[in-house]
């Protein structure tokens, strides 16, 4: 039984590791991972790799995910000019659901209004963008804040997989300690949900 559906935003020369790894990782932990585009048929990823498309990102309502995915590569400058894109990500952010992403992947994020006083990481070429948008950029492999969940580059992925599902269980009800028991990944994402005295 499918324990949800992410759903993952992929546009032309996407990072290809960082749709397939992470699209893998989360259907291992029981979630559906649909693909979904700006309309396209298909697109290659940087190095090459197909992507055949599920469907636009509007067939499929907020209320029917548990989470999204913005991957990296130059997708993300492209599928940030989308408005349907950038409504599904402001309506799950505002829902509390999670939002995850990594190298370029923030730059959407940006666009949607959802950085500003938020702490992401990403690959270092973006840094300044995500400066400039009010977020507070830290380089580490992967870094949880409440809901959002963001990496650097495709090297950080383990790390990146295992908090995107540390989060999506947590939403679920499932105790982040049970999957992280000391992990900063698991405090970080605790603290935002039970701020101190509510939990």
């Amino acid at each position: 039984m499918s324990k949800g559906t992410v759903l993952i935003l992929v546009g032309p020369e996407y990072e290809d590791l960082e749709v397939w790894y992470p699209k893998l990782r989360l259907e291992e932990a029981g979630y559906e991972t649909p693909m979904a585009g700006m309309g396209d048929k298909s697109y290659s990823g940087k190095h090459g790799y197909p992507c055949a498309v599920d469907g636009h990102v509007r067939d499929y309502p907020a209320d029917s995910l548990v989470g999204i995915l913005a991957p990296g590569g130059w997708a993300p400058d492209k599928l940030r000019r989308d408005p349907d894109v950038l409504a599904r990500v402001r309506q799950l952010h505002e829902s509390g659901k999670m939002v995850a992403t990594i190298c370029h992947g923030p730059w959407i994020l940006i666009s949607a209004g959802i950085v500003r006083g938020r702490r992401l990481t990403s690959t270092v070429g973006i840094r300044d963008d995500l400066v400039n948008a009010g977020a507070h950029w830290t380089d580490e492999p992967t870094v949880v804040d409440g809901n959002i969940v963001s990496a650097r580059v495709p090297k950080d992925l383990p790390e990146f997989g295992a908090a995107m599902v540390a989060v999506l269980g947590a939403q679920a009800g499932v105790e982040v300690a049970t999957l992280h028991p000391h992990s900063e990944i698991s405090q970080n994402y605790s603290d935002a949900r039970f701020p101190a005295g509510k939990r």
